[in-house]
């Protein structure tokens, strides 16, 4: 006998939340292990590159002393750190990973620079539930790699005030980033994607977020309405010379893990110096596009998709 309609959608979303849980069981192992450890390595050139577009967010929802601040995916805590001094001692900001070792390092640099208002939690944001309330929910190439994207921000609009912000930068298609898809294509020459492997995978991918309408229509399912995309198209820098800008592209986005699962290190054997253009040694475009969601009645999300 057929199942009820019900018991159908109720079975649907049981396995849906099996597999979600399963899934980010792997992208967290991914992401406190040999992400982690990558990203450590090439930190300055991470946290430098990806800031300028964060700033260009923060100009647009730009917090106010005394607001209560989200920062989902908060990494090494800098963004965190940055929202800090914009809500002021009034305030308070929360960055939430689900990568332990990035939250211990988050915590060990704010004791360092003595703030008192930030704190750090380890926290799945798809399966989190947050006991207290903010003004903005902010993140800086975090919410890319959900495995299930709605029931995530879902909690992140249950989070928020009424008339609350969601702000995200994220990354359009990677045809638009070249200096990642170019790495990409030439790595696929030589070494293919493993079908079977042992090495975690970051989940769905940092450009999960790169289609427009398929993340309107995510926010719209986790309830944000008034949904309005922004490009943001800035020149970062990828290296301090043409080898370690080689090795940076190697070694993250998707030739780093067809590499990574391959259980092939990355090499590159160049020598010399790089030829220097207008932008410097390499120094490339990343473009992205983003977004307002305003839900008078609830939240607000703007979202930069690059």
């Amino acid at each position: 006998m057929p199942l009820a309609p019900a018991a159908c959608t109720a079975y649907d979303a049981l396995v849906a939340h099996v597999a979600s849980a399963n899934a980010n069981e792997e992208a967290i192992r991914a992401w406190d292990g040999p992400l982690f450890e990558v990203f450590v390595r090439f930190r300055h050139l991470l946290t430098s590159g990806l800031g300028a577009h964060g700033e260009e967010a923060l100009s647009l929802v730009r917090p106010r002393p005394g607001d209560r601040v989200l920062d989902i995916g908060c990494g090494f805590g800098d963004t965190t750190q940055r929202i800090a001094g914009l809500v002021g001692a009034s305030g308070a900001v929360l960055g939430v990973d689900a990568a332990p070792r990035f939250i211990e390092m988050a915590r060990h640099q704010a004791e360092q620079a003595g703030l008192a208002n930030v704190r750090f939690a380890v926290a799945d944001v798809e399966t989190t539930s947050f006991g207290e309330r903010f003004q903005l929910a902010f993140s800086r190439m975090g919410t890319m790699f959900f495995a299930n994207p709605v029931a995530a921000l879902r909690n992140v609009r249950e989070a928020l005030v009424p008339g609350g912000t969601l702000a995200m930068v994220v990354w359009r298609a990677k045809v638009e980033n070249d200096w990642l898809y170019r790495a990409q294509t030439i790595t696929e020459r030589f070494v293919a994607k493993p079908e079977e492997y042992d090495e975690p995978t970051c989940g769905p991918g940092p450009f999960a977020m790169a289609n427009a309408d398929t993340t309107s229509g995510i926010l719209v399912s986790a309830g944000y309405q008034a949904i309005s995309l922004r490009r943001c198209d800035l020149p970062i820098t990828i290296g301090s010379d043409l080898d370690e800008a080689v090795d940076f592209v190697m070694s993250l986005g998707p030739a780093g893990e067809i590499l990574r699962l391959a259980g092939r290190a990355p090499a590159y054997s160049g020598g010399g110096s790089a030829p220097r253009g207008p932008g410097g040694v390499g120094r490339a475009r990343r473009r992205h596009r983003a977004g307002i969601d305003v839900d008078r009645d609830g939240q607000r999300a703007e979202r930069r998709a690059g």
